[in-house]
């Protein structure tokens, strides 16, 4: 019998009679891999799950622990997701540039982490601000974040870009590391404690998979050379999957995002800029805008250098992509609801014989 708690298994609620609680693993296409007291079984989702956009039932996810019908001879069935204490969640816009979106709806990555280890490569392609937008959701996600700056024997001083993100993101920890030569890795082993779950976010080609097969000490992934031109990646992670390291740690492994979609970050963005936010406290009026008001302390702090333009700007631009998903998701959820209530009259006058004259 293997001891579902090393996979940080708690029982939150009481299991009802038939049922056998796992964790997710693994999802490739329809079919999850599910860890269970009884071992590795394959599983399919109960038929209810494919309504869940009325239903609001969650979907399961690389990290989720489950309830399932145990079937040693085929599919178990998985009938239910048990209450999730963090997830990592983006905005989906359905192939389109979120300008042109004609859907917006959430897209969990991952759920039920302690860390979430944002990884980001000091090559070219090295940039601040986008991983200020992954901290934003990493924050958003209840668990705490880490910055891992890959690939440091690129670099001739790896202490400036480190400084350079320590400033712009403070009270977050940052580590420059390398796999191939295991520099910086000691300083990551107080976050890989038995039970504890890591989340492994970044675009494709920062490392993520090297980062693993390091700490896994052996290759379970396979690493692709980054394009020379302009030192992006290939897509090597094709799906996401839970891995457990030889200390005890699961490591959720994802696929690389170029373009992370803010989804529901409101609480990411308060935490990520306190320090923008504290002015608006200073504002003459209340409901100030911010743009051209009397007595705003926001135009001022910009002004004398005290909020830095580009700061500003980048909260400016969060807070602009967080409204505009949020706006777009409330249209969609009212329109779902309308055309549910139009198809129920629809229903009911038919069946009452239809208009009377």
């Amino acid at each position: 019998m293997m001891d579902l708690k090393t996979y940080g298994y708690t029982e939150v609620e009481e299991i009802p009679e038939g049922l056998l609680p796992g964790r997710v693993t693994e999802l490739r296409r329809e079919r999850f891999t599910v860890v269970t007291e009884r071992g590795e079984v394959t599983a399919v989702l109960k038929g209810a799950f494919y309504y869940s956009m009325e239903t609001h039932v969650d979907i399961p996810c690389v990290g989720d622990f489950v309830l399932l019908h145990y079937n040693e001879s085929g599919d178990s069935l998985i009938v239910k997701v048990l209450p999730r204490r963090s997830k990592f969640s983006r905005a989906d816009y359905s192939g389109h540039a979120a300008g042109y979106a004609k859907t917006v709806r959430e897209q969990v990555v991952a759920t039920n982490f302690d860390y979430v280890f944002i990884l980001s490569s000091l090559n070219w392609d090295f940039n601040v601000t986008r991983i200020m937008r992954y901290l934003t959701q990493a924050r958003q996600s209840s668990a705490q974040p880490v910055v891992i700056l890959t690939k440091a024997d690129l670099v001739e001083d790896y202490s400036l870009p480190l400084a350079e993100v320590t400033q712009s993101i403070p009270n977050v920890a940052v580590h420059a590391i390398c796999s191939q030569t295991g520099l910086g890795l000691n300083e990551l082993a107080h976050y890989l404690m038995p039970g504890k779950t890591v989340v492994f976010l970044g675009m494709s080609g920062v490392g993520k998979s090297s980062l693993l097969n390091a700490l896994m000490e052996q290759d379970v992934m396979k690493v692709q050379a980054i394009r020379e031109v302009d030192s992006r990646g290939r897509h090597t992670t094709t799906h996401r999957q839970l891995f457990m390291l030889p200390s005890g740690t699961m490591v959720i492994d994802t696929p690389g995002m170029r373009e992370l979609g803010l989804f529901d970050a409101d609480e990411g963005i308060r935490a990520s800029f306190t320090d923008v936010e504290e002015w608006f406290q200073k504002c003459r009026f209340r409901d100030c805008r911010h743009q051209a008001e009397p007595g705003c302390a926001v135009l001022v702090a910009l002004a004398d250098g005290s909020l830095p333009l580009e700061r500003w700007d980048q909260y400016a631009a969060q807070q602009h992509e967080n409204k505009y998903v949020q706006d777009k998701t409330s249209y969609l959820i009212d329109k779902r609801a309308r055309n549910k209530m139009n198809t129920m009259w629809s229903k009911q006058t038919k069946k009452n014989g239809g208009w009377k004259k």
